[in-house]
Protein backbone atom coordinates (compact mmCIF):
# COMPACT_ATOMS: atom_id res chain seq x y z
CA UNK A 1 0.00 0.00 0.00
CA UNK A 2 1.60 3.23 -1.06
CA UNK A 3 1.70 6.44 1.07
CA UNK A 4 -1.12 7.94 -0.63
CA UNK A 5 -3.42 4.55 -0.23
CA UNK A 6 -2.70 4.42 3.41
CA UNK A 7 -6.22 5.87 5.74
CA UNK A 8 -5.84 9.14 7.41
CA UNK A 9 -7.07 12.62 7.91
CA UNK A 10 -6.10 15.90 9.44
CA UNK A 11 -7.67 18.00 12.06
CA UNK A 12 -7.11 21.95 12.53
CA UNK A 13 -8.50 24.09 15.04
CA UNK A 14 -10.30 27.47 12.41
CA UNK A 15 -8.47 30.59 13.71
CA UNK A 16 -10.24 34.43 13.97
CA UNK A 17 -13.06 33.20 15.85
CA UNK A 18 -13.96 36.38 17.62
CA UNK A 19 -16.14 36.46 21.24
CA UNK A 20 -19.89 35.24 20.56
CA UNK A 21 -22.73 37.75 22.40
CA UNK A 22 -26.65 36.49 22.30
CA UNK A 23 -28.01 37.40 18.43
CA UNK A 24 -24.54 37.00 16.68
CA UNK A 25 -24.94 35.74 13.47
CA UNK A 26 -22.97 32.29 13.77
CA UNK A 27 -22.66 31.17 10.72
CA UNK A 28 -21.75 34.39 9.12
CA UNK A 29 -18.90 33.82 11.96
CA UNK A 30 -17.27 30.75 10.91
CA UNK A 31 -17.63 31.95 7.41
CA UNK A 32 -15.60 34.85 7.96
CA UNK A 33 -13.15 32.92 9.84
CA UNK A 34 -12.79 30.14 7.58
CA UNK A 35 -11.93 32.36 4.45
CA UNK A 36 -8.68 33.42 3.19
CA UNK A 37 -8.29 36.06 0.57
CA UNK A 38 -11.67 36.09 -0.44
CA UNK A 39 -11.73 32.15 -1.10
CA UNK A 40 -12.96 29.35 1.45
CA UNK A 41 -10.76 27.35 3.21
CA UNK A 42 -13.41 24.54 3.51
CA UNK A 43 -14.51 22.12 1.30
CA UNK A 44 -16.85 19.56 0.34
CA UNK A 45 -16.59 16.50 2.79
CA UNK A 46 -15.01 18.43 5.55
CA UNK A 47 -16.52 17.64 8.70
CA UNK A 48 -17.32 21.04 11.05
CA UNK A 49 -16.58 20.29 15.09
CA UNK A 50 -18.29 23.58 16.72
CA UNK A 51 -18.40 23.79 20.52
CA UNK A 52 -21.85 23.91 22.14
CA UNK A 53 -20.93 27.39 24.14
CA UNK A 54 -20.95 28.92 21.18
CA UNK A 55 -24.09 27.74 19.85
CA UNK A 56 -25.70 28.51 23.31
CA UNK A 57 -24.23 32.32 23.35
CA UNK A 58 -25.48 33.24 19.52
CA UNK A 59 -28.98 31.35 20.47
CA UNK A 60 -29.15 34.02 23.72
CA UNK A 61 -28.74 30.58 25.96
CA UNK A 62 -27.48 32.92 28.55
CA UNK A 63 -28.94 33.20 32.02
CA UNK A 64 -28.36 35.67 34.67
CA UNK A 65 -28.48 33.33 37.84
CA UNK A 66 -26.49 33.79 40.83
CA UNK A 67 -27.66 30.25 41.85
CA UNK A 68 -26.05 27.79 39.38
CA UNK A 69 -28.57 25.36 41.74
CA UNK A 70 -31.72 26.28 40.46
CA UNK A 71 -30.72 26.28 36.51
CA UNK A 72 -29.79 22.88 37.14
CA UNK A 73 -32.86 22.43 38.58
CA UNK A 74 -34.81 23.86 35.96
CA UNK A 75 -32.96 22.04 33.29
CA UNK A 76 -33.47 18.17 34.58
CA UNK A 77 -35.93 16.27 34.04
CA UNK A 78 -34.44 13.37 36.07
CA UNK A 79 -32.04 12.91 38.30
CA UNK A 80 -29.94 9.81 37.60
CA UNK A 81 -27.43 10.20 40.59
CA UNK A 82 -26.76 12.12 43.06
CA UNK A 83 -23.12 12.13 45.39
CA UNK A 84 -23.53 15.66 47.44
CA UNK A 85 -23.44 18.24 45.36
CA UNK A 86 -22.59 16.54 41.87
CA UNK A 87 -25.73 15.49 40.52
CA UNK A 88 -25.79 12.86 37.09
CA UNK A 89 -29.21 14.43 35.12
CA UNK A 90 -31.06 13.65 32.20
CA UNK A 91 -31.99 17.04 31.21
CA UNK A 92 -34.54 18.23 28.72
CA UNK A 93 -32.39 17.45 25.61
CA UNK A 94 -32.55 13.62 26.62
CA UNK A 95 -29.00 13.96 27.60
CA UNK A 96 -27.19 12.08 30.43
CA UNK A 97 -24.45 14.39 31.98
CA UNK A 98 -23.43 16.24 35.31
CA UNK A 99 -25.19 19.14 36.13
CA UNK A 100 -27.81 19.46 33.26
CA UNK A 101 -25.45 20.78 31.14
CA UNK A 102 -25.53 23.92 33.38
CA UNK A 103 -22.27 26.05 32.70
CA UNK A 104 -20.44 28.78 34.71
CA UNK A 105 -17.13 28.57 32.72
CA UNK A 106 -16.71 30.48 29.59
CA UNK A 107 -19.67 33.04 30.33
CA UNK A 108 -19.26 36.44 32.42
CA UNK A 109 -19.35 36.49 35.97
CA UNK A 110 -22.89 36.35 37.64
CA UNK A 111 -24.61 34.11 34.15
CA UNK A 112 -24.67 30.69 33.26
CA UNK A 113 -24.84 29.29 29.63
CA UNK A 114 -27.45 26.89 28.73
CA UNK A 115 -27.18 24.09 26.35
CA UNK A 116 -28.90 24.61 23.17
CA UNK A 117 -32.61 24.13 22.75
CA UNK A 118 -32.12 21.86 20.17
CA UNK A 119 -28.59 20.86 19.07
CA UNK A 120 -29.78 18.94 16.29
CA UNK A 121 -31.54 21.97 14.80
CA UNK A 122 -28.56 24.00 15.54
CA UNK A 123 -26.35 21.69 13.50
CA UNK A 124 -28.88 21.73 10.74
CA UNK A 125 -28.52 25.71 10.60
CA UNK A 126 -25.08 25.82 10.46
CA UNK A 127 -24.99 23.31 7.15
CA UNK A 128 -27.57 25.10 4.88
CA UNK A 129 -25.80 28.60 6.03
CA UNK A 130 -22.54 27.32 5.09
CA UNK A 131 -23.96 25.78 2.16
CA UNK A 132 -25.28 29.50 0.90
CA UNK A 133 -22.60 31.48 2.37
CA UNK A 134 -20.03 29.50 1.12
CA UNK A 135 -21.18 26.79 -1.48
CA UNK A 136 -19.59 23.70 0.28
CA UNK A 137 -21.58 20.42 1.38
CA UNK A 138 -20.07 20.00 5.09
CA UNK A 139 -21.35 18.22 8.00
CA UNK A 140 -21.86 19.57 11.26
CA UNK A 141 -20.94 18.00 14.96
CA UNK A 142 -22.37 20.49 17.92
CA UNK A 143 -19.88 18.74 20.69
CA UNK A 144 -20.18 19.36 24.50
CA UNK A 145 -17.43 18.09 27.28
CA UNK A 146 -18.65 15.05 29.25
CA UNK A 147 -17.51 12.62 31.98
CA UNK A 148 -18.09 9.01 31.33
CA UNK A 149 -18.81 5.92 33.58
CA UNK A 150 -16.04 3.93 34.54
CA UNK A 151 -13.57 6.14 32.90
CA UNK A 152 -11.50 8.95 34.33
CA UNK A 153 -11.34 12.18 32.65
CA UNK A 154 -13.60 14.48 30.28
CA UNK A 155 -13.83 14.17 26.83
CA UNK A 156 -15.94 16.08 24.34
CA UNK A 157 -19.27 14.21 22.34
CA UNK A 158 -21.69 15.10 19.79
CA UNK A 159 -24.82 16.23 20.95
CA UNK A 160 -26.14 17.46 17.29
CA UNK A 161 -25.12 16.81 14.20
CA UNK A 162 -26.59 17.09 10.73
CA UNK A 163 -24.74 15.65 7.17
CA UNK A 164 -22.80 12.98 9.55
CA UNK A 165 -23.18 9.54 9.88
CA UNK A 166 -23.24 9.31 13.67
CA UNK A 167 -23.49 5.74 14.21
CA UNK A 168 -21.68 3.41 12.01
CA UNK A 169 -22.78 -0.15 12.09
CA UNK A 170 -20.90 -2.70 11.11
CA UNK A 171 -22.86 -5.47 12.33
CA UNK A 172 -23.23 -8.46 9.57
CA UNK A 173 -19.78 -7.82 8.34
CA UNK A 174 -16.85 -9.60 9.18
CA UNK A 175 -13.18 -8.81 10.53
CA UNK A 176 -9.67 -9.18 9.30
CA UNK A 177 -10.19 -13.16 10.70
CA UNK A 178 -13.58 -13.87 9.53
CA UNK A 179 -15.52 -13.55 12.29
CA UNK A 180 -19.07 -11.83 11.99
CA UNK A 181 -19.64 -8.60 14.23
CA UNK A 182 -22.56 -9.00 15.88
CA UNK A 183 -22.18 -5.67 18.17
CA UNK A 184 -19.92 -3.32 17.01
CA UNK A 185 -22.18 -0.32 16.29
CA UNK A 186 -19.27 2.93 16.30
CA UNK A 187 -20.19 6.05 17.82
CA UNK A 188 -18.57 8.32 15.01
CA UNK A 189 -19.90 11.74 15.72
CA UNK A 190 -18.32 11.23 19.42
CA UNK A 191 -14.80 9.98 17.70
CA UNK A 192 -14.84 13.40 15.78
CA UNK A 193 -15.85 15.69 18.41
CA UNK A 194 -13.30 14.05 20.76
CA UNK A 195 -10.39 14.50 17.73
CA UNK A 196 -11.94 17.94 17.65
CA UNK A 197 -11.36 18.82 21.34
CA UNK A 198 -7.71 17.83 20.68
CA UNK A 199 -7.07 21.19 18.64
CA UNK A 200 -9.34 23.34 20.37
CA UNK A 201 -8.82 22.82 23.78
CA UNK A 202 -10.67 23.98 26.61
CA UNK A 203 -9.48 27.41 27.02
CA UNK A 204 -7.59 28.83 24.06
CA UNK A 205 -10.25 30.68 22.26
CA UNK A 206 -10.46 28.33 19.48
CA UNK A 207 -14.30 26.91 19.41
CA UNK A 208 -14.08 25.64 15.92
CA UNK A 209 -12.35 22.83 14.30
CA UNK A 210 -12.28 21.02 11.29
CA UNK A 211 -11.73 17.53 10.23
CA UNK A 212 -10.81 17.06 6.49
CA UNK A 213 -10.05 13.28 5.27
CA UNK A 214 -13.08 11.32 6.35
CA UNK A 215 -15.72 12.37 3.78
CA UNK A 216 -17.26 8.98 3.95
CA UNK A 217 -19.04 9.79 7.09
CA UNK A 218 -20.48 12.93 5.38
CA UNK A 219 -24.28 12.08 4.52
CA UNK A 220 -24.82 12.18 0.79
CA UNK A 221 -28.54 13.18 1.03
CA UNK A 222 -29.89 14.98 3.99
CA UNK A 223 -28.87 15.39 7.15
CA UNK A 224 -28.82 12.54 8.92
CA UNK A 225 -30.28 11.04 12.16
CA UNK A 226 -28.71 13.67 14.42
CA UNK A 227 -26.81 12.99 17.81
CA UNK A 228 -30.43 11.81 18.96
CA UNK A 229 -29.30 8.85 17.39
CA UNK A 230 -26.90 8.62 20.43
CA UNK A 231 -28.89 8.48 23.27
CA UNK A 232 -30.00 5.02 24.46
CA UNK A 233 -34.06 4.63 24.97
CA UNK A 234 -34.79 3.65 28.58
CA UNK A 235 -35.05 -0.17 27.48
CA UNK A 236 -31.53 -0.94 26.69
CA UNK A 237 -29.95 1.78 28.73
CA UNK A 238 -28.74 -0.97 32.06
CA UNK A 239 -26.97 1.89 33.82
CA UNK A 240 -30.20 4.27 33.66
CA UNK A 241 -29.34 5.49 37.42
CA UNK A 242 -26.95 5.32 40.14
CA UNK A 243 -26.50 2.58 43.10
CA UNK A 244 -28.63 4.17 45.61
CA UNK A 245 -31.48 5.53 43.31
CA UNK A 246 -31.52 2.23 41.21
CA UNK A 247 -32.92 0.62 44.71
CA UNK A 248 -35.15 3.15 45.56
CA UNK A 249 -36.62 3.14 42.20
CA UNK A 250 -36.65 -1.01 42.56
CA UNK A 251 -38.81 -0.42 45.75
CA UNK A 252 -40.88 1.98 44.11
CA UNK A 253 -41.62 -0.79 40.92
CA UNK A 254 -42.26 -3.50 43.23
CA UNK A 255 -45.85 -4.08 42.41
CA UNK A 256 -48.00 -6.65 42.67
CA UNK A 257 -48.60 -8.35 39.26
CA UNK A 258 -51.49 -10.80 38.91
CA UNK A 259 -51.32 -10.90 35.18
CA UNK A 260 -48.42 -12.53 33.71
CA UNK A 261 -47.68 -13.35 29.69
CA UNK A 262 -46.55 -16.65 28.74
CA UNK A 263 -42.81 -15.46 28.54
CA UNK A 264 -40.44 -18.03 30.35
CA UNK A 265 -38.39 -16.70 33.70
CA UNK A 266 -34.90 -17.32 33.43
CA UNK A 267 -33.84 -19.13 36.67
CA UNK A 268 -30.91 -17.07 36.71
CA UNK A 269 -32.78 -14.20 37.67
CA UNK A 270 -34.73 -15.84 40.20
CA UNK A 271 -31.32 -17.08 42.23
CA UNK A 272 -30.19 -13.46 42.30
CA UNK A 273 -32.94 -12.54 43.51
CA UNK A 274 -32.55 -15.07 46.19
CA UNK A 275 -29.11 -13.56 46.61
CA UNK A 276 -30.27 -10.54 47.65
CA UNK A 277 -33.01 -12.47 50.15
CA UNK A 278 -30.32 -13.94 51.65
CA UNK A 279 -28.76 -10.70 52.59
CA UNK A 280 -31.63 -9.74 54.87
CA UNK A 281 -30.99 -8.94 58.81
CA UNK A 282 -32.03 -12.24 61.29
CA UNK A 283 -31.64 -12.50 64.71
CA UNK A 284 -28.90 -14.56 66.06
CA UNK A 285 -26.47 -14.21 62.93
CA UNK A 286 -29.12 -17.18 61.81
CA UNK A 287 -29.67 -17.84 57.89
CA UNK A 288 -33.62 -18.98 58.19
CA UNK A 289 -34.44 -17.78 54.57
CA UNK A 290 -35.75 -21.26 52.32
CA UNK A 291 -36.63 -20.74 49.41
CA UNK A 292 -38.22 -23.95 47.23
CA UNK A 293 -38.44 -23.00 43.54
CA UNK A 294 -41.14 -24.53 41.01
CA UNK A 295 -39.72 -24.72 38.17
CA UNK A 296 -41.35 -27.12 35.91
CA UNK A 297 -45.00 -27.17 35.48
CA UNK A 298 -46.01 -30.36 36.46
CA UNK A 299 -44.57 -29.06 39.96
CA UNK A 300 -46.88 -25.98 40.17
CA UNK A 301 -50.01 -27.83 39.18
CA UNK A 302 -49.14 -30.80 41.47
CA UNK A 303 -48.92 -27.62 44.51
CA UNK A 304 -51.84 -25.99 43.25
CA UNK A 305 -53.99 -28.95 42.98
CA UNK A 306 -53.52 -29.91 46.40
CA UNK A 307 -53.33 -26.69 48.17
CA UNK A 308 -56.72 -25.72 45.64
CA UNK A 309 -59.06 -29.23 48.00
CA UNK A 310 -57.52 -28.02 51.14
CA UNK A 311 -58.78 -25.03 50.67
CA UNK A 312 -62.58 -25.59 49.50
CA UNK A 313 -62.21 -28.90 52.28
CA UNK A 314 -61.88 -25.23 54.95
CA UNK A 315 -64.61 -23.24 52.91
CA UNK A 316 -66.73 -26.23 53.20
CA UNK A 317 -66.14 -26.84 56.71
CA UNK A 318 -67.13 -22.82 56.74
CA UNK A 319 -70.80 -23.60 55.68
CA UNK A 320 -70.08 -21.45 52.28
CA UNK A 321 -72.15 -21.81 49.75
CA UNK A 322 -70.34 -23.82 46.04
CA UNK A 323 -70.93 -20.29 44.43
CA UNK A 324 -69.16 -18.37 47.79
CA UNK A 325 -66.56 -21.47 46.85
CA UNK A 326 -66.15 -21.32 43.50
CA UNK A 327 -65.49 -17.53 43.68
CA UNK A 328 -63.10 -17.27 46.39
CA UNK A 329 -60.89 -20.35 44.58
CA UNK A 330 -60.73 -18.10 41.30
CA UNK A 331 -58.36 -15.74 43.48
CA UNK A 332 -56.06 -18.80 43.37
CA UNK A 333 -55.77 -18.13 39.42
CA UNK A 334 -53.31 -15.57 40.08
CA UNK A 335 -50.77 -18.60 41.13
CA UNK A 336 -52.03 -21.11 38.56
CA UNK A 337 -51.22 -18.36 35.39
CA UNK A 338 -48.07 -17.92 36.33
CA UNK A 339 -45.16 -19.49 34.31
CA UNK A 340 -43.22 -19.53 37.72
CA UNK A 341 -43.63 -20.28 41.62
CA UNK A 342 -41.30 -20.02 44.45
CA UNK A 343 -42.76 -21.11 48.40
CA UNK A 344 -40.39 -18.64 50.80
CA UNK A 345 -39.78 -21.04 53.60
CA UNK A 346 -38.87 -19.60 57.34
CA UNK A 347 -36.91 -22.28 59.17
CA UNK A 348 -35.86 -21.42 62.81
CA UNK A 349 -32.23 -23.13 63.40
CA UNK A 350 -30.57 -21.53 65.84
CA UNK A 351 -33.54 -20.22 68.09
CA UNK A 352 -33.09 -19.43 71.92
CA UNK A 353 -35.84 -21.88 73.58
CA UNK A 354 -37.29 -19.71 76.87
CA UNK A 355 -39.14 -21.74 80.03
CA UNK A 356 -41.99 -18.95 79.09
CA UNK A 357 -44.63 -18.83 76.48
CA UNK A 358 -44.32 -14.49 76.07
CA UNK A 359 -40.48 -15.10 75.14
CA UNK A 360 -40.88 -18.07 73.41
CA UNK A 361 -43.74 -16.19 71.21
CA UNK A 362 -41.27 -13.26 71.10
CA UNK A 363 -38.52 -15.62 69.37
CA UNK A 364 -40.94 -17.23 67.01
CA UNK A 365 -41.63 -13.78 65.50
CA UNK A 366 -38.69 -12.70 65.47
CA UNK A 367 -37.37 -15.26 62.75
CA UNK A 368 -41.55 -14.68 61.35
CA UNK A 369 -39.61 -10.86 60.74
CA UNK A 370 -36.39 -12.17 59.04
CA UNK A 371 -38.52 -14.16 56.80
CA UNK A 372 -40.66 -11.66 56.03
CA UNK A 373 -37.34 -8.73 55.48
CA UNK A 374 -36.00 -11.69 53.25
CA UNK A 375 -39.30 -12.19 50.93
CA UNK A 376 -39.28 -8.09 51.15
CA UNK A 377 -35.63 -8.27 49.25
CA UNK A 378 -36.55 -11.18 47.24
CA UNK A 379 -39.20 -9.30 45.44
CA UNK A 380 -37.31 -6.21 45.31
CA UNK A 381 -34.54 -7.84 43.45
CA UNK A 382 -37.30 -9.58 41.00
CA UNK A 383 -38.34 -5.93 40.10
CA UNK A 384 -34.57 -5.20 39.50
CA UNK A 385 -34.50 -8.17 37.16
CA UNK A 386 -37.42 -6.72 35.02
CA UNK A 387 -39.96 -9.73 36.66
CA UNK A 388 -43.50 -9.28 38.15
CA UNK A 389 -44.03 -11.11 41.29
CA UNK A 390 -47.22 -11.48 43.36
CA UNK A 391 -46.87 -12.65 46.84
CA UNK A 392 -49.66 -14.63 47.95
CA UNK A 393 -50.32 -15.69 51.51
CA UNK A 394 -52.28 -19.16 50.72
CA UNK A 395 -49.45 -21.83 51.72
CA UNK A 396 -49.80 -20.27 55.22
CA UNK A 397 -53.44 -21.99 55.78
CA UNK A 398 -51.99 -25.58 54.63
CA UNK A 399 -48.68 -26.02 55.45
CA UNK A 400 -48.72 -30.00 56.21
CA UNK A 401 -50.16 -30.04 52.88
CA UNK A 402 -47.21 -28.11 51.12
CA UNK A 403 -44.72 -30.09 53.06
CA UNK A 404 -46.31 -32.95 52.11
CA UNK A 405 -46.23 -32.07 48.16
CA UNK A 406 -43.39 -30.60 47.81
CA UNK A 407 -41.01 -32.84 50.57
CA UNK A 408 -40.42 -30.45 52.88
CA UNK A 409 -39.06 -30.79 56.52
CA UNK A 410 -41.48 -30.49 59.16
CA UNK A 411 -39.46 -27.57 60.38
CA UNK A 412 -39.67 -25.70 57.04
CA UNK A 413 -42.79 -23.05 57.83
CA UNK A 414 -43.97 -22.16 54.00
CA UNK A 415 -44.59 -18.36 54.15
CA UNK A 416 -47.00 -17.70 50.94
CA UNK A 417 -46.06 -18.14 47.35
CA UNK A 418 -44.66 -15.58 45.06
CA UNK A 419 -45.96 -16.20 41.62
CA UNK A 420 -43.14 -14.80 38.83
CA UNK A 421 -43.44 -13.78 35.29
CA UNK A 422 -43.00 -10.96 32.66
CA UNK A 423 -46.19 -8.64 33.26
CA UNK A 424 -48.98 -8.69 30.90
CA UNK A 425 -49.02 -4.91 31.37
CA UNK A 426 -48.29 -1.78 32.90
CA UNK A 427 -49.72 -1.46 36.75
CA UNK A 428 -52.26 0.86 37.61
CA UNK A 429 -51.16 4.07 39.20
CA UNK A 430 -49.91 3.79 42.68
CA UNK A 431 -52.16 6.65 44.76
CA UNK A 432 -49.59 8.85 46.65
CA UNK A 433 -48.90 8.15 50.20
CA UNK A 434 -47.57 10.83 52.29
CA UNK A 435 -44.42 9.15 54.52
CA UNK A 436 -45.78 11.79 57.54
CA UNK A 437 -49.19 10.26 57.46
CA UNK A 438 -47.55 7.16 59.09
CA UNK A 439 -44.76 8.58 61.47
CA UNK A 440 -45.09 9.11 64.85
CA UNK A 441 -42.57 11.60 66.29
CA UNK A 442 -41.73 11.10 70.28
Amino acid sequence: MSAEQVPGYRVWALPGMPEVRPGDDLVKLIAAAATADGLPQLADGDVLLVTSKIVSKAEGRVLEATDREAAIDRETVRVVARRGTLRIVQNRQGLVMAAAGVDASNTRAGTVLLLPEDPDASARAIRAGLRTALGVDVGVVVSDTFGRPWRAGLTDVAIGAAGVRVLDDLRGGTDAYGNPLSATVVATADELAAAGDLVKGKATGLPVAVVRGLGHVVESAGDGDGARALVRDAGSDMFRLGTSEAVREAVTLRRTVRAFTDEPVDPGAVRRAVAAALTAPAPHHTTPWRFVLLESAEARRRLLDAMREAWIADLRADGKSPESIAKRVRRGDVLRNAPYLAVPCVVADGAHSYPDARRGAAEREMFLVAGGAGIQNFLVALAGEQLGSAWVSSTMFCRDVVRDVLGLPENWEPMGAVAIGRPAGAPKERPPRAADDFVVVR
